[in-house]
This record gives structure tokens, sequence and C-alpha cells, in this order.
């Protein structure tokens, strides 16, 4: 089974650089016009997976279109972004001085956010949703998933199962990265990772 993972086109707090998580923005003008350009083509899907953020929804209709609309879609209930909690919708600048925001990059932005998850919460959540899409492509002989969620979903998954560094997968809004699973085995070929399944 071929799955590949679409990062979501960018959005107006993406151009600001700013946190942006549970807030459900849609793509901006800018996102929609790069995913246009970078998706001359696009891969064959069976089916879609996909977070319930507009942005993300937004993207897979950008790139697919009639495609999209044409396959079962799945939407991953626990592949919502990290919740960034009192950060959200701000930037680097404004949060600087903030002692909170301090504690958090010193923990390599692992601490649980004020008001938000932590990483490990994220991850846990990310991967209950990896794992329930993986038993439902089993159960229908699945063979070809899109998979359109956000660069935190892409992190937690690719980093959990091949036990890299969470930043070692980051990826720009747009691009996408390639898992592929055979029983307990997979293959990231961007990364000429592999390996077998965390058990």
């Amino acid at each position: 089974m071929k799955l590949l993972f679409v990062r979501h086109g960018m959005t107006k707090s993406n151009e600001e650089r700013r946190y942006l998580g549970r807030t459900d923005e849609e793509l901006s003008e800018k996102g929609i016009g790069e995913l246009r350009s970078k998706w001359s083509s696009k891969r064959e899907a069976d089916i879609f997976a996909i977070s319930p953020m507009k942005r993300c929804g937004m993207t897979a209709k950008c790139i697919w279109g009639e495609d999209f609309s044409d396959r079962e879609q799945i939407i991953i209930e626990e592949w919502r972004e990290i919740d960034f909690g009192i950060f959200e919708g701000k930037t680097y600048e404004e949060l600087k001085d903030n002692n909170d925001y301090c504690l958090w990059l010193d923990s390599n932005c692992t601490m649980k956010i004020p008001g938000g998850e932590s990483r490990e919460e994220f991850i846990k959540r990310t991967m209950t949703g990896f794992y329930r899409l993986l038993s439902i492509c089993k159960q229908k002989e699945v063979e070809n998933v899109v998979c359109v969620v956000h660069g935190g979903t892409i992190m937690s998954i690719f980093s959990e199962i091949s036990g890299r560094d969470y930043y070692d997968f980051m990826i720009g809004n747009g691009e996408s990265r390639e898992l592929i699973i055979e029983e307990d085995r997979y293959e990231i070929p961007y990364y000429s990772i592999s390996g077998r399944f965390p058990s």
C-alpha cells in the first residue's frame, strides 16, 4: 500500500509566520496559486484521508478537483493540527518575551503548551488516527491513499514509526512525502528509511 502525505497549502497565518493549530483557516490566494503551479500532475488515489480542517479539504479539492469529489473520503478527526494554546495566532516576535513561550522553546517544543497540547499528547492522538486508517485500508484492500494533512501530522507519524527526530520530517506547504507499507514493514523513499513498525 502506498500513502502519499500532502501538507496543506499556505494560509494567511502561514504567510505571516503565525502559529496555526486549532484555528480553522482557509487557504490564501497565494496558497491556492502555489498549489496549482506545484501540482501540474497528481497521484492516483483510491481513497482520500484528510484532516477535518478547511485548509486540508481545500487543498485536496484544489489539486485533485473532480477526482477528489468522486472518491471516498475518510475524515480523520485525530489528524487536526497540534493545539498551540495561548501561542495560537501569534508570531515569534509577539511571543519572544513571554516566559511560557521561552520555557517551551527551551524544551525543544515538547512541553505542554498552556491551554494546548504537549508534543507527546499530539503524537499519541495522531498515531491513533493513523492506525485506524491502516485498519480501514486493510479491510477495504486499498492500494493508493492520499492523505491531506498538516505539517505536524506528517512529522508525528514519520518520526514515531522511524524513531528519527520529529523535525527531520518538516516540509513546506503543498509539499509531500510517500510512505510505503507491506505487512509490518515500511519504507520512506525520500529519506531512504525503511524498517519494521514498532511493536
